[in-house]
């Protein structure tokens, strides 16, 4: 049984290593561990684009598959990525399923809100302020810790400021507001300049069907938010005639 066990946990070790190979695409070798994390992603991102709270679900399994991914790759930077989109996972999926009483939606549910010019101009500084403080730490990961980071990592601050942008992204997304899908764009078209770079060629088609997916929950969000806009002041006209009519 023991021999069993170690033979199954063997094979789980090897399906998450790079050095897994599955096939060849555009000439690159893909392992199952990209596979693997492109199903995914791109259930994840499907659920979230119908409003589904089983994306959290998936998400978590995602961060787990990502941090992978990112750590045999040296991204160290989306490596880091993955535990604090955890956090936010968590956050997103209370979110969700608790929202206050105005906050709800006309099916009880968390309602689509979108932010005015200021709110996106601190969301534009505080991007772009991250990528400056951990594009520099990232730059000197390897010398302060040698053993966990053995080789400098790539391009530190074009992953920092994706990082930024995913955080971003994934926490707009948890308050369910329309502005996530333009940070999704944005992180999605530097993943794709990112992976090519790294040789995860498969992971470029991945995130190029982001894109296309972050396109159509916009439009799907930005409907649910009319939408509730339509129902919200209808509710205020009916709620001052009643008062006036008393």
């Amino acid at each position: 049984m023991t021999i069993v066990m170690e033979e199954y946990l063997q094979m789980l070790i090897n399906w998450f290593s790079l050095d897994n190979v599955l096939f060849e695409f555009l000439g690159q070798k893909v392992s199952s561990l990209e596979v693997t994390s492109t199903v995914c992603g791109l259930l994840c991102v499907f659920l979230a684009v119908r409003g589904k709270v089983a994306n959290f679900w998936i998400g978590y399994i995602y961060n787990a598959v990502l941090f992978l991914l990112f750590y045999q790759t040296r991204a160290y930077s989306s490596m880091m990525l993955q535990p604090v989109s955890l956090a936010i996972n968590f956050f997103g999926h209370y979110r969700w399923t608790h929202p206050a009483e105005n906050e709800k939606d006309s099916k009880s549910r968390l309602k689509v809100t979108v932010f005015n010019t200021g709110q996106r101009t601190v969301v534009i500084a505080i991007i772009l302020i991250f990528m400056f403080v951990w594009g520099y730490i990232l730059s000197r990961v390897d010398l302060w810790f040698p053993s966990l980071f053995p080789a400098p990592a790539k391009v530190p601050y074009f992953d920092a400021f994706i990082l930024g942008t995913v955080l971003m992204a994934q926490y707009l997304s948890a308050q369910k507001k329309l502005d996530c899908w333009f940070c999704w764009c944005i992180a999605n078209v530097c993943n794709i300049l990112l992976c090519y770079r790294l040789g995860l060629r498969l992971m470029t088609l991945v995130y190029a069907a982001y894109i296309v997916l972050a396109i159509g929950g916009f439009f799907m969000w930005l409907r649910m938010y009319k939408k509730q806009h339509y129902l919200d002041l209808r509710k205020q006209v009916e709620e001052k005639w009643a008062k006036e009519n008393k």
